[in-house]
């Protein structure tokens, strides 16, 4: 029953990749993530990520986040974060975003299999002095599905998938309060122990109901300290 949940959500993942007709991309997102437990409850966190584009050859962009986590029970997490987007545009110049996220991620172990949800509700600004739409803030709802495969040993192989819904854009009024994006993800993590994880990752990204589609297909390291 395993195999076939895995099989099918695979499928179902990659289905709108293969017959797509738009532009294509590849690229290299590099993240490293800093957790200090603050008690039982609550943890702070703090992440880094580097991202290139153009086929790895030009930077797209570094960012920030930094938040707090809380989880009142096993299976739910709650986290509200700030991230910083130092966007790299064709002129070699910064576009500089504002961004707050609330997250509220459900996690629950079947046996071996691990299944996690997350739905994110952000908020950004994006060139508020430089820009006359830029005190109009982006809304934006983020839902990921994720299963794991928990062996008992460090390496964790997952699936995911995540859909972004367009609530208002002032940039692109066309796409409000229909689906934008889907991000495609099979990965694997590596728990050294208790401090130390590594991550690797291939992630596909297709966009829809745009003027000017783009598939992404990425790949992902990501190194994360506990202390």
């Amino acid at each position: 029953m395993k195999k076939v949940v895995f099989c099918f959500f695979l499928v179902f993942c990659f289905k709108g990749v293969v017959f797509s007709q738009v532009s294509n991309d590849a690229g290299l997102w590099a993240t490293f993530n800093l957790e200090k437990k603050i008690n039982k409850k609550f943890t702070f966190f703090l992440t880094e990520e580097y991202r290139r584009r153009e086929n790895f050859t030009r930077l797209n962009l570094f960012y920030t986040d930094i938040g707090l986590a809380y989880k009142p029970f096993d299976i739910l997490k709650v986290s509200l974060a700030y991230r910083l987007i130092e966007k790299y545009e064709q002129d070699n110049s910064f576009s500089y975003r504002h961004r707050i996220m609330l997250d509220i991620t459900l996690k629950k172990k079947f046996s071996q299999l691990v299944v996690s949800f997350r739905e994110r509700l952000q908020v950004e600004n994006r060139n508020i002095y430089t820009s006359d739409k830029g005190r109009y803030p982006e809304w934006y709802s983020r839902n990921k599905l994720k299963l794991a495969y928990d062996f008992n040993k460090p390496i964790t192989p997952y699936i995911a998938a995540e859909m972004r819904y367009q609530i208002v854009n002032p940039r692109s009024v066309e796409g409000n309060y229909q689906w934008s994006r889907g991000r495609y993800f099979i990965g694997l993590d590596y728990k050294r122990n208790d401090r130390h994880a590594f991550g690797l990752y291939y992630m596909i990204q297709e966009e829809f109901d745009i003027s000017a589609p783009q598939n992404l297909y990425i790949v992902g390291i990501e190194y994360s300290l506990s202390l």
